[in-house]
């Protein structure tokens, strides 16, 4: 569809990138990746037409679409959603209400007419071509658009002006997604988007009919949309096949061959200049001299670019809370007539690290404050335990900063004994580098405040994290940096983040915001989309079709009272039969029957009785000693994988290189599936 020849472009004095050769053809899915400033949204708006090369040359198919979106900066105004929505189909428009007027001149012509003839021709022709379009579901296509892209059915008739940025940008999505050019172009489409609406984004990309770019930080979002990755380094654009994580592993695998080549081309240099020097004086030796001079012009000389230092950050760990952090109990919280919360219960134990999940305005957000005390309840209590101290991080934190402080001073006050040179390098993964440090806080636009507040958290946290999108304005640096300390810290985190991969590394909790009520499911979202599929599977959602599925889920109650993470099913607490309520957690259950049966206090029916699977105990051993082969196997294999990739290291020749790789590669695939293998084991083992 498209190509770049030789393509460069400056930035001032600056070159991002020289001699990029880019063929980019019909239906590839594409990531645009690279370190910050090397040029992925310029290259972007060339690929667009909003800015041209300095050098090479570009080339368009005839007739093809390109639709780009940007990062930030559309405003629309002067129709309503889905108005503007619908005018990206003028020309079908147009052509239905030319349907019209011919269907009209039919009635009224004479049928032994040429003109009714010529009417009737027309007619048949474009009603054909509308039909072929989908002419006739172009509001169902406006709608289903704009459900999955998060827009209730109210706002549909309201004008796009009363819409903030961030929804003004997934009008334009919404737009350039049911335009279908022929050639997507999407800057960041994910900022601006809540974990549903990405995932219906995911799902509307797979099935896209033609290809598209996409420049992103959200890895899952990439590793599950694309199947070519192009990254921008060493001024180069270089083409790797396969989704994000394959990227990253062919790119360690290339940097190491780049690497050995240029020690490889070190010792050859060294060699001709020893020569050279050596024998430059001794006409004798003049011709040889000459030679390798000549040599030595023509060798093209191996660049290895700096790359970012990887930065490692550990919170100075807090002092210990209490076993119970926190609990609700018949919490409520409504705005007017709104009810957002409603006779809500939970508890939250010492080390949680729980993700709150639900779609925009379903109460994440207000959940937080009520637990940071910043808002009172309606209704109900929220109780912190023994020596909790919470720390707040809001969606618009930079509102509570001191504009006037520069941003070293103000974060070497919150981190006394953390060294200079330690804050910077923290600040420099945040992207702020160089002179920025002694900016004012002021200066600052909100998405780098937003980031800096997120780094002062770093170095002072309190034992109770509580963070409201902490994720958003990061890179995947920043947030790889984040997800580490957080996974090594000691205290215990609620959070809301849109980032799908954060949310899974993270999470050891997920506690769902629906309809008034919060649903708490152990895991991170992997589990808790398998377990809402199950529960989907199950029935049609009612409370009596998801008990069985929540019950499933369940652990004992002696299990449930060690944890304190009792199981919610909307404002009703699945007990044991039996059981007694103890601060919100779960007493052990005295025997009733030789199998439990679970009920729903609140006047739900029961559920069904739960088997127990048994296993055979020759089968049981069998699976046990399989299993403890597999967890001495593992290991074997994990240092072969170590010590193929040191050999990759020290570059011998191209086969050997080529052989390494192989190797390497068939020894992670006997590591994923000894991996599955042991998972699916450990499974049935557990579940017997």
């Amino acid at each position: 569809m498209l190509s770049l020849q030789n393509a460069g472009k400056r930035f001032g004095p600056r070159v991002l990138f020289l001699e990029a050769n880019w063929l980019i053809r019909a239906r590839e899915k594409t990531a645009l990746v690279g370190a910050n400033g090397t040029g992925k949204s310029t290259l972007m708006k060339v690929l667009a037409g909003l800015e041209s090369l300095d050098y090479g040359a570009m080339q368009l198919t005839r007739g093809m679409s390109i639709g780009y979106l940007p990062q930030e900066g559309l405003s629309l105004t002067g129709r309503t959603v889905f108005e503007e929505c619908l005018s990206v189909f003028d020309e079908l428009r147009e052509m239905e209400k030319e349907i019209e007027r011919l269907a009209g001149q039919l009635t009224e012509l004479d049928h032994a007419s040429p003109e009714y003839e010529a009417a009737a021709e027309r007619f048949s022709m474009l009603q054909e071509r509308f039909h072929a379009l989908d002419g006739y579901a172009l509001d169902a296509q406006v709608g289903g658009v704009l459900t999955g892209l998060g827009f209730a059915k109210e706002d549909w008739t309201r004008e796009t002006d009363e819409f903030s940025g961030g929804w003004q940008m997934r009008i334009a999505l919404a737009k350039l997604l049911l335009a279908k050019p022929n050639l997507l172009l999407l800057d960041e489409p994910t900022n601006h988007l809540d974990l549903e609406t990405r995932n219906w984004l995911e799902n509307y990309l797979k099935d896209y009919p033609f290809g598209y770019i996409l420049i992103s930080h959200d890895r899952y979002f990439l590793d599950v949309t694309i199947d070519r990755t192009v990254e921008i380094w060493n001024k180069r654009l270089t083409i790797y096949q396969g989704n994000y994580t394959k990227y990253l592993s062919q790119k360690d695998e290339r940097r190491a061959q780049l690497e050995a080549a240029y020690r490889n081309q070190r010792i050859q240099i060294e060699h001709l200049e020893a020569f050279i020097n050596r024998f430059r004086a001794q006409a004798t030796k003049a011709k040889q001299v000459r030679s390798r001079i000549k040599e030595l012009e023509k060798i093209e000389r191996i660049e290895i670019p700096e790359e970012e230092p990887v930065i490692h950050f550990k919170f100075p760990q807090p002092p210990p809370s209490g076993r119970m952090v926190a609990e609700a109990e018949g919490l409520s919280k409504s705005y007017g007539a709104k009810q957002v919360l409603s006779n809500v219960r939970f508890s939250i134990e010492r080390g949680d690290r729980v993700a709150l999940v639900g779609v925009n305005g379903a109460g994440k957000s207000t959940l937080i404050r009520l637990l940071t005390g910043d808002e009172p309840p309606t209704s109900g209590r929220i109780h912190l335990g023994h020596n909790v101290v919470t720390e707040y991080f809001a969606q618009d934190q930079y509102k509570v900063l001191n504009g006037d402080a520069r941003m070293l001073d103000d974060i070497s006050r919150a981190a006394m004994k953390v060294p200079e040179q330690a804050l910077r390098s923290l600040l420099g993964c945040f992207l702020f580098s160089g002179d920025d440090v002694f900016k004012p806080l002021g200066v600052l636009s909100g998405g780098e405040r937003n980031r800096y507040a997120i780094a002062r958290i770093l170095v002072s946290p309190s034992n109770f994290l509580l963070l409201d999108e902490p994720t958003n304005h990061l890179d995947m640096r920043a947030k790889d940096v984040l997800l580490e300390a957080i996974a090594a810290f000691s205290g215990t985190v609620v959070f809301v983040s849109h980032d799908r991969y954060f949310i899974d590394r993270l999470a050891t909790r997920v506690l769902e915001v629906e309809g008034g009520n919060v649903i708490s499911y152990e895991g991170n979202y992997e589990d808790y989309l398998r377990r809402k599929e199950a529960q989907a599977a199950g029935g049609n959602g009612s409370h009596a079709d998801r008990i069985p599925a929540v019950n499933s889920q369940a652990r004992s109650a002696s299990a449930e009272q060690k944890s304190g993470a009792a199981l919610y099913q909307g404002t009703a607490l699945v007990v044991p039969k039996g059981a007694a309520k103890s601060n919100g957690a779960l007493a052990p259950a005295e025997p009733t029957s030789p199998s439990a049966t679970f009920v729903i206090e609140g006047g739900f029916d029961s559920a069904p009785k739960e088997k127990t699977r048994r296993l055979n105990p020759i089968k049981q051993k069998q699976m046990e000693e399989r299993v403890a082969f597999l967890e001495e196997e593992t290991p074997r294999i994990e240092a072969a994988i170590a010590h193929t990739e040191e050999q990759l290291g020290n570059y011998v020749s191209a086969a050997e290189t080529a052989r390494l790789t192989a190797l390497a590669e068939d020894l992670r695939s006997q590591l994923a599936a000894l991996t599955a293998e042991w998972e699916e084991l450990m499974g049935q083992l557990e579940g017997a």
